[in-house]
């Protein structure tokens, strides 16, 4: 099973990959996790990645289709994969195409989950996370046990720049110009599926197993 999953920043994308990468038994590939990995090591990537990151940007094509590409070549994705995060934008996902089609690949769904824009900023203002272990938590429907710090590693959690209303709004005027017309380019493609973002995570998990097949 090879999934694209799409909507706009907050809209749950992440947490609804991790439970289907479980289900089916495939890597979830999230280049925000990637590109978080290379910020704390302090890498070359890492430091380009994050001037865009904390001004709401997309990080560049040529920063993540060629990292992407070789991922999705690993032993651990020959039964399948989840996309998280990419592609953003058309080239993106011209090249995500042509690079499967060498392999006689292709996608099986793009899972659009659709959220409002305000419901998205209130959504991130809520989010907490830990810099030091990755762990992600939200003040009203994820807290974590002790106010402010981390269940899995004791440190401090933070509200991250790219998650603060100012930059989500950006982040989201971004997504509409550039992100927004992989909907059309998968439902040209065949593969679109959409769902209401704004149920519980539950109800959402169940309405796109009872469309992609359990």
């Amino acid at each position: 099973m090879k999934l694209i999953m799409l909507g706009a920043p907050g809209a749950g994308k992440g947490s609804q990959a991790k439970v289907l990468s479980e289900k089916f038994s495939i890597p979830h590939i999230s280049t925000g996790d990637i590109f978080r990995a290379n910020i704390k090591n302090g890498t070359a990537l890492g430091v380009k990645a994050k001037e865009y990151m904390d001004k709401g940007q997309l990080v560049p094509d040529e920063l993540v289709c060629d990292l992407v590409v070789d991922r999705i070549a690993q032993a651990d994705c020959k039964n399948g994969f989840i996309l998280d995060g990419f592609p953003r934008t058309i080239p993106q996902a011209e090249a995500l195409t042509k690079a499967l089609a060498e392999k006689n690949l292709k996608m099986d769904y793009a899972i659009d989950l659709e959220v409002a824009d305000e419901v998205i900023v209130k959504r991130m203002a809520g989010r907490r996370a830990c810099l030091d272990c990755g762990m992600t938590y939200h003040i009203e429907n994820m807290p974590p046990k002790v106010e402010g710090i981390c269940d899995k590693c004791g440190s401090k959690l933070v509200l991250r720049e790219d998650d603060k209303p100012e930059t989500v709004l950006n982040r989201l005027a971004i997504y509409h110009e550039q992100t927004a017309p992989l909907i059309d380019y998968y439902t040209k493609e065949g593969i679109l599926v959409s769902f209401d973002g704004t149920k519980a995570p539950a109800e959402v998990l169940k309405d796109i197993l009872a469309r992609i097949g359990e």
